[in-house]
């Protein structure tokens, strides 16, 4: 079972989902606080 499939089934398209979510939000916040901090 290859690990990205091009089409999932809908439970594991939901966990990729929560999986890139979890991922990706903490990484948007550190990339605005970044830019916060160069600002000032």
């Amino acid at each position: 079972m290859p690990v990205l499939e091009p089409n999932p089934p809908q439970p594991q398209r939901r966990l990729l989902t929560l999986f890139g979510l979890m991922m990706g939000v903490p990484a948007l916040v550190a990339v605005v606080a970044i830019i916060a901090a160069r600002m000032g």
